[in-house]
């Protein structure tokens, strides 16, 4: 194991790039649904259909990113923080073209936004796998790992809630300014990060072991975890793709509150991680990311009986669901830091295994989309509707799929890591 040094200021410098990389995760699959339906009239099933194919497009990509990534490693650090800094720039670019297109008929717009955010999503995939993969090189045990994985998720709920905040408050324009910027700082604060202890070595490119794409599908300790990710995953994403119109729709909710619901929400998850870290001291990563699962279900229960006016208890909502989120997004890349560890795949596949990660966030993602939003337009909702069939449809769609998921997950999760771990 590496007994790296991390304390806070390598945590800044690590971590920074999760900050900008959030604008393009959960916000986006919050944000632009709702944006393109209420700016464009873009009717929700072909965003659905069209946020599912971009996101399978790209995904079919990241296992052939990670053999990249994998590559430049074995190259040097000079090679992956140049292919990073080149990806960060086509990020940049394909994010503002994505809110700004200059057509404005149906069909222009459906062409234009899935060619844009084909592109930010290929960008956003090599900048991220490359920066997972040299936060997994730099290993450790449990703790080291939940608190490096800590650094750069919280980061990046930082930026979530500024991502989510931004656009109801300053508008497009603003967010995409901060987004630029913040890219620029991050991968400047990358370069000052600690570094991987192979890699910094010198090892030589013909020292690597050359490793297949599919290599970590022979490994069953991932398996497992990908099993357990992907429907967990699924759960998660589903409400945040459907949060603003039941917030807009279910609860009426004023217009001013949505940004406070989002802020507290993310708020919470950043204020959770510190709080589920030490519990990870305690009973250690798979129970304790089963204890957000549960905290979750039962949050989603609750939800499921508000109804018009609601606000007190929605607040409720995003404080516990938020809380319970701050599992989800510490805890799995720190689970899947120790099995490549655990299998003698580190300083050589981590791209392989991020690769498969994020084509598995994607997956997630885009059937969170491409099955909720078409489901809920033949169920007959439409944004703004009101009658109670479309409605009740909503509030199934969005509070009770959720909870089914989650508990699959919690058992798999059991049946999987938890049972057969000593």
């Amino acid at each position: 194991m590496n007994d790296f040094r991390f304390g806070w200021r390598e945590g800044i410098c690590y971590g920074l790039m999760g900050f900008p990389l959030a604008f393009v995760a959960l916000p986006l699959y919050v944000i632009l649904p709702n944006y393109y339906a209420k700016a464009f009239g873009v009717p929700l099933t072909a965003l659905g259909l069209l946020l599912l194919g971009a996101r399978l497009l790209d995904a079919l990509i990241d296992p052939l990113l990670g053999r990249w990534s994998d590559n430049l490693f074995a190259r040097s650090l000079h090679a992956v923080l140049a292919w990073a800094g080149a990806a960060a720039i086509v990020l940049a670019g394909g994010f503002a073209l994505l809110f700004f297109p200059p057509v404005s008929d149906i069909a222009a717009l459906l062409a234009w936004a899935g060619v844009c955010l084909l592109i930010t999503y290929i960008a956003y995939s090599a900048l991220s796998i490359t920066h997972q993969s040299w936060g997994a090189m730099l290993g450790g045990n449990e703790a080291q790992r939940s608190r490096l994985v800590a650094w750069r998720e919280g980061l990046g709920l930082l930026g979530v809630i500024v991502a989510s905040i931004a656009p109801v408050r300053w508008g497009m324009g603003v967010t995409a300014i901060l987004f630029l910027g913040a890219l620029l700082v991050a991968w400047v604060g990358w370069r000052r990060a600690p570094q991987p202890v192979k890699a910094a070595s010198g090892s030589a490119p013909s020292t690597t072991r050359q490793t297949s794409i599919w290599l970590p599908f022979s490994r069953p300790g991932f398996r497992a975890l990908l099993a357990v990710f992907v429907v967990n995953g699924i759960a998660s994403a589903v409400p945040a793709t459907l949060l603003l119109f039941y917030v807009q729709d279910r609860l009426q909710a004023p217009q001013a509150m949505q940004a406070e619901f989002l802020g507290v929400y993310f708020v919470c998850a950043a204020l959770g991680i510190p709080l589920w870290l030490q519990v990870v001291q305690r009973i250690g990563l798979a129970k304790t990311w089963g204890a957000g699962m549960l905290l979750s279900i039962a949050v989603f229960i609750f939800a499921s009986r508000l109804g018009n006016g609601d606000v007190i208890g929605f607040l409720v909502v995003c404080v516990l669901s938020g809380a319970a989120l701050g599992t989800d997004l510490a805890l799995p890349g720190a689970m899947l830091a120790g099995t490549i560890a655990g299998n003698g795949d580190r300083a050589s596949a981590e791209g392989a295994y991020f690769g498969w990660w994020n084509f598995a966030t994607k997956l997630n993602l885009a059937l969170a989309a491409g099955v909720a939003l078409p489901a809920l337009g033949l169920l007959g909702y439409t944004p703004g509707a009101q009658d109670e069939s479309a409605l009740r449809a909503l509030t199934w769609a969005y509070c009770l799929l959720p909870c089914g998921l989650k508990l699959l997950a919690a058992g798999l999760l059991y049946t999987l890591i938890i049972r057969k771990t000593p």
